[in-house]
C-alpha cells in the first residue's frame, strides 16, 4: 500500500493506494502515530483503495479515535463500490463516510 499526503490549513489528507490489510494495515498505523500535526479533520481518501479487511477497518476506527480524542473529526471519501459495501455492512459507512 501506498500513502501520498496532502495538507490544507488543519485539514489533512491521506490518499490511500491498495490494499488495507493484515500486511498493509501497520503501514497506516505507523503514519498515524508519527502525528497528526494538529489537523483537526482526517481525511482518507480511498479513490484507489482496492480492498479492506477486518485489519484495516481496525486501523480505520483507531484513526477515529485518535481524532476525536485530538477534538477532531475522520471522515472517509471516494470509496470504491466494494470498499463502500465492506463499510456498509460493518456500520463504518454511516460513521465515517462524506456526506
Amino acid at each position: 500500500m501506498k500513502i501520498t499526503e496532502k495538507r490544507s490549513g488543519e485539514r489533512l489528507t491521506l490518499e490511500l493506494f491498495g490494499r488495507l490489510d493484515t500486511e498493509t494495515s501497520p503501514e497506516l498505523e505507523k503514519r498515524l502515530d508519527a502525528g497528526l500535526d494538529g489537523a483537526k479533520e482526517l481525511i482518507l481518501d480511498c479513490k484507489y483503495l482496492e480492498y479492506v479487511s477486518s485489519s484495516g477497518l481496525r486501523a480505520i476506527l483507531r484513526a477515529a479515535k485518535l481524532m476525536s480524542g485530538a477534538g477532531g473529526k475522520l471522515r472517509i471519501e471516494n470509496t470504491n463500490e466494494l470498499v463502500a459495501q465492506v463499510l456498509q455492512v460493518t456500520g463504518f459507512y454511516e460513521l465515517l463516510c462524506a456526506e
